[in-house]
């Protein structure tokens, strides 16, 4: 019977096989030539665009944890250099180019790259898409029938039903996407200096956020309280939770098998370089 320690389990297992798309020169080289010029704009045209020639304040909504005047600095100019279609070409080319590098041209059509791929793309063909944007934008998206690719573009839609699941959390408590930040760094789970340099917050905006979790009891001297704790707790449990549903359809045995599939994959990404030691996203380490 599947849990959601296995929805935060799969999730932590292949976030930096997705993050890829982020830390690989690859994926910068891609969206470079594709006049995607510097890290962000490359980031935001290539996430958003599933959902299309979307504005800022669509991204900054559906991404939850950015600053807006951020998002607005790239977004809507990146539809001015690419359009969506151009952008989701050059996140997959990136990709695909770092998944031979790290991984091994054998690797791609291995076996075990086939089963993943068939493992994860069946719980990706699950999702539940009502309330979740991000995800449901990904399961439009058709990639070629190769092995790492598929399974790249499932575990994709996977982590964004996820990230959407989270945004239900959050909104249901009232925390918005600074607060949430501030929440992750009291609990200890990211640090604050790279959560404002790589999500946009300035320290009066940060501060601000610290002082209404104060004024809730969340936190007292920038420390969380056991009511925070409890709630920070509670936000965390929520997402795991609704982000079950595709495992369970995969069933516990599908699970455990794509979990094994998935940790040589995580270890060769991570000992490649491309997950930067307390980066923001904040996916925990499985072991």
């Amino acid at each position: 019977m599947t849990s959601p320690g296995t929805a935060r389990l799969l999730w932590s297992l292949a976030e930096p096989f997705h993050a890829l798309t982020y830390f690989a020169d690859e994926a910068a080289a891609a969206f470079d030539a594709a006049g995607l010029r510097g890290f962000w704009s490359g980031y935001f045209a290539g996430r958003a665009a599933p959902l299309g020639a979307v504005g800022p304040e669509v991204v900054t909504a559906t991404f939850v944890n950015f600053a807006p005047d951020f998002v607005a600095r790239r977004v809507p100019a990146v539809w001015e250099a690419v359009t969506p279609a151009v952008a989701l070409e050059a996140r997959l080319s990136g990709v695909d180019g770092a998944i031979r590098r790290v991984l091994g041209e054998e690797w791609t059509t291995s076996e075990h790259a086939v089963e993943a791929m068939q493992l994860a793309a069946t719980a990706a063909a699950a999702v539940d898409a009502p309330g979740r944007p991000l995800a449901a934008a990904n399961t439009a998206v058709v990639v070629p029938g190769k092995p790492h690719l598929v399974l790249w573009q499932a575990l994709t839609t996977l982590r964004e039903h996820r990230g959407d699941g989270h945004t239900v959390a959050l909104v249901a408590r009232e925390v918005d996407g600074i607060q949430a930040h501030v929440l992750a760094a009291a609990a200890g789970r990211s640090d604050r200096a790279w959560l404002q340099k790589a999500r946009g917050w300035d320290d009066a905006c940060w501060d601000d956020a610290e002082r209404s979790l104060t004024e809730r009891g969340w936190l007292d001297r920038g420390a969380l309280t056991a009511q925070g704790l409890a709630m920070a707790t509670a936000i965390e449990a929520d997402t795991d939770r609704l982000a079950l549903g595709p495992w369970q359809a995969l069933g516990a045995q599908g699970c455990d098998r794509l979990a094994e599939l998935l940790r040589p994959v995580r270890r060769a990404v991570v000992a490649a370089g491309h997950w930067p030691a307390g980066n923001p996203i904040g996916a925990p380490d499985p072991d």
